[in-house]
């Protein structure tokens, strides 16, 4: 990309992941797969507009292709969005992966931003719309 903008396009906003956790793992820098080959865990990314208050969730799942074939079957067709498959685990590489990623998602908004890394994780306000209830309020 490097600076390659539409004509008259402002990137004011760019992705700052804020915390990187497990709720299946308490410490992941630590953490070692029972099975190394087959393993699965569900990954929260917090991220917000660098610089600025605010943060908003990410879910992914993290896991090996040997998992993916323990867990379906034969004639499955998997959607891979929200998956992070890895050939071993190194907590390291997995949140360098993350990072480099994060610092991709770029835009004029947070929300064109935050769209850009829910290709990653599923994002807390995915398919959100408001109500008409809640736009009269506003």
């Amino acid at each position: 990309m490097g600076g390659e903008w539409p004509l008259g396009y402002q990137v004011n906003m760019k992705a700052e992941i804020k915390n990187i956790y497990s709720t299946d793992i308490v410490n992941l820098r630590e953490y070692r797969p029972p099975n190394a080959e087959s393993f699965s865990f569900q990954l929260r990314v917090i991220a917000g507009p660098q610089f600025e208050e605010g943060e908003e969730s990410f879910d992914l799942t993290v896991c090996t292709p040997k998992w993916l074939l323990d867990n379906h079957r034969k004639d499955d067709v998997i959607i891979g969005r929200h998956y992070l498959i890895v050939m071993e685990y190194n907590y390291q590489r997995i949140e360098k992966t993350i990072t480099e990623f994060c610092n991709t998602c770029v835009g004029a908004t947070w929300t064109e931003v935050a769209e850009k890394l829910g290709r990653l994780g599923h994002w807390e306000f995915e398919d959100y719309q408001e109500s008409p209830t809640e736009s009269a309020l506003l």
